[in-house]
């Protein structure tokens, strides 16, 4: 039987904390210049507070070259956060780029092609 946690939710408080924590050093601290606008969109830690995936979306600039400078400066970041939370073990990051709110373009644009599609079938 597995231990229950003396604190209910604690694991995504602690990735909610992280996530703002990230977005204050990113944009204050990091000084890289492939590191454009950033977004961080999501955070998932892990039951042991070892790892945590950080998935981020870019507005301007290469989410490649992003990705490679935020896993670049992860020891970096994790540093900060040590400083910033006040838990025993602070997760190793990993940025993945997250294509959601590209996806969600697309799917909006395909939807509004087919919408407008049907207007003119409708009117001939």
């Amino acid at each position: 039987m597995r231990k229950k946690s003396s604190t209910p939710n604690r694991g995504f408080r602690v990735a909610d904390q992280i996530q703002r924590d990230l977005t204050t050093l990113i944009a204050r601290e990091l000084k890289d210049p492939r590191v454009g606008m950033v977004t961080i969109q999501a955070v998932e830690v892990t039951p042991d507070y070892a790892h945590a995936k950080v998935f981020f979306s870019v507005l301007v600039g290469d989410p490649v070259e992003c990705e490679t400078a935020l896993n670049q400066a992860a020891g970096f970041l994790r540093n900060g956060l040590f400083k910033k939370l006040m838990i025993h073990t602070v997760p190793t990051l990993h940025f993945q780029f997250d294509r959601t709110t590209e996806r969600a373009a697309d799917m909006n644009a395909l939807i509004a092609k087919a919408v407008s599609s049907r207007a003119t079938d409708d009117e001939g």
